[in-house]
């Protein structure tokens, strides 16, 4: 059986089908921005032309679709509908012009306090179809302990919707206002990224591969299957990065603390391994000035790549932060970090004559010997990564570390060795180790090895399970799970419900797994106490399949 992987990059799509015996196809083609789904076609069809397709198995893909139109601004105007209650100012979070709050309330338990104004809610709702609003968000305070608040606002809307999102059902957990803006962008990319989807399912059956599984991968280094990721197409924003780290756990033996490296055409990403774990952002992302609820992979992009344009400011010879078009040595006109790299012998692609022959004319134009260009540009780029490379360790250390399998408390992270990966590591790879002066290694496969981690990824999920003895209610609000309890409900008794329900959402998703992959991330019980007598117990669990590989390559 064949797993495919497909990472869509900023200048190139790359490709890959492995086998049990390791990589049997693997393509590099152009990255079409505007025709993703054509990147993605050429890709395919250049894998399924050296493979036999009956073998495919399944297809992991990593797209940049949803980070695009956030970035671009080419994104549908959403409808928010939110309900706070006393507290924060919920007006303080408006993150559209279309944002509308509700009197009406739930206290921390998840009990009403204020009923739902349902005049203002039909005037908000009437205020959005006037202006064509099809896509809506409804966000209740508290709603992951109550979500009868966000139901009656769905129920209100009502036809007028071609998608809602609710707040309760993206996470268990209870910031409010990072609830309000990861509901908000999962409605705004839910119609461009569902488009996308359909012309992937169209496409496969054109090809002949209707029969196989497709998966996204998400940020915080896992995938989802097509199907659930409709409804949640917010948590593929940033899986670029995700497939570069897991490319680099599925092809090296990390167990130092590591920086890893992917340089591709247009940016390097920068990760940081704890004692062979990547770190993750626990709070979640920050999307635009906007921070959020989606779990993300701890990468830091820099615009510096193969492709960065060299340029002369106030005498200093720069490269990037633009990409101006592809190398000389590839069709280009403008001199780039390659054509430096082509220059002193260290990358061997493409047309080498043209890009010698253009990179020396582009030095005479600025009166610089070519070796000074090529050294300083290089020298450049190498600057830009390590002092960036420092800021994000520093950083790191300032703060509580969080790994994706652990909390690592007081730890501080001191890189013993880099990894490299992406088209100009190998020519790139001495000087990177003259800089840090710290083992540096250039796996095999380094060229794509993006399309490998996207291959060989697990499915993840998560779920937080709550429990409220005195009241005698268990819910799990991700998965819409709501059921009595006895009062000697106990926290054994949460951990088991919950990681049976977390195996059997796997199930559902058709997504086989032994639970050896489960884990229980949190697991807290307090005691309720009425005066001098305790009442009941607040329990919480959370869980989660730990992201990985299915396999180590090699």
């Amino acid at each position: 059986m064949l797993l495919l992987g497909i990472d869509v990059g900023g200048t190139h799509t790359d490709a890959v089908a492995i086998g049990p015996d390791g990589i049997e196809a693997q393509v590099k083609v152009p990255t079409e921005h505007d025709n993703l789904l054509s990147s993605i076609r050429n890709g395919l069809g250049e894998i399924v032309r050296h493979t036999d397709p009956a073998r495919i198995k399944q297809l992991n893909l990593s797209t940049t679709l949803s980070t695009n139109a956030i970035v671009e601004g080419k994104y549908e105007d959403v409808g928010v509908i939110v309900s706070a209650g006393p507290g924060l100012d919920p007006h303080s979070f408006m993150i559209c012009k279309d944002f509308h709050v509700i009197p009406g309330s739930l206290d921390h338990r998840g009990s009403e306090t204020k009923r739902l104004d349902n005049l203002s809610l039909e005037e908000a709702i009437a205020s959005c179809r006037k202006a064509g609003i099809k896509v809506y968000a409804a966000i209740t305070k508290f709603s992951p302990r109550n979500p009868s608040h966000e139901k009656a606002i769905e129920l209100a809307v009502g036809d007028n919707a071609d998608f809602i999102t609710l707040g309760h059902q993206i996470t268990g957990r209870l910031n409010f206002p990072r609830r309000i803006a990861t509901a908000f962008y999962n409605c705004a990319v839910w119609r461009v990224f569902n488009n996308f989807a359909d012309a992937i399912s169209d496409t496969l059956e054109e090809m002949g591969l209707g029969h196989i599984k497709v998966n996204i991968l998400k940020a915080d280094g896992g995938t989802m299957p097509l199907p659930l990721s409709r409804k949640v197409p917010v948590q593929s924003i940033f899986s670029g990065p995700a497939a570069s780290v897991m490319g680099i756990i599925a092809l090296c033996n990390i167990t130092h603390d590591s920086i890893i490296y992917d340089i591709g055409g247009t940016t390097t990403d920068i990760a940081v391994f704890a004692g062979g774990s990547p770190l993750i952002e626990q709070e979640g992302i920050n999307i635009g000035s906007h921070p959020t609820l989606v779990r993300a992979l701890k990468v830091h992009s820099i615009g510096i790549g193969g492709d960065s344009a060299v340029s002369i400011l106030e005498g200093i010879v720069r490269v990037g932060p633009n990409r101006l078009g592809p190398s000389i040595a590839f069709g280009g006109e403008i001199p780039t970090l390659t054509d430096a790299l082509i220059w002193k012998d260290s990358c061997d692609c493409g047309d080498i004559g043209k890009s010698k022959g253009g990179f020396a004319a582009f030095a005479s134009t600025i009166n610089m010997e070519p070796d000074d260009l090529a050294d300083q540009a290089i020298a450049y780029a190498i600057d830009k990564i390590h002092d960036s490379t420092r800021e994000l360790v520093d950083e790191i250390n300032q703060q509580p570390v969080y790994t994706i399998h652990e909390l690592l408390e007081s730890r501080r992270i001191v890189p013993r060795k880099i990894y490299i990966m992406g088209g100009p590591a190998k020519a790139m790879k001495m000087d990177i180790f003259r800089k840090f002066r710290l083992s540096t290694e250039v796996p095999p496969n380094y060229d794509v090895a993006n399309a490998i981690g996207a291959a060989l990824t697990r499915t993840t999920t998560e779920l937080e399970l709550f429990a409220d003895t005195e009241r005698g209610v268990m819910f799990i609000p991700s998965l819409g799970h709501r059921e009595n309890i006895p009062r000697n409900y106990k926290l054994e008794d949460a951990e088991k419900d919950a990681m049976s329900h977390l195996l059997g959402h796997l199930g559902e998703m058709h997504v086989a797994s032994d639970g050896s992959n489960a884990c229980i991330t949190a697991s807290s019980s307090f005691n309720m106490v009425n005066g001098s007598t305790t009442v009941g117990r607040n329990i919480r669990v959370k869980c989660q399949i730990k992201p990985g590989v299915v396999r180590i390559y090699s």
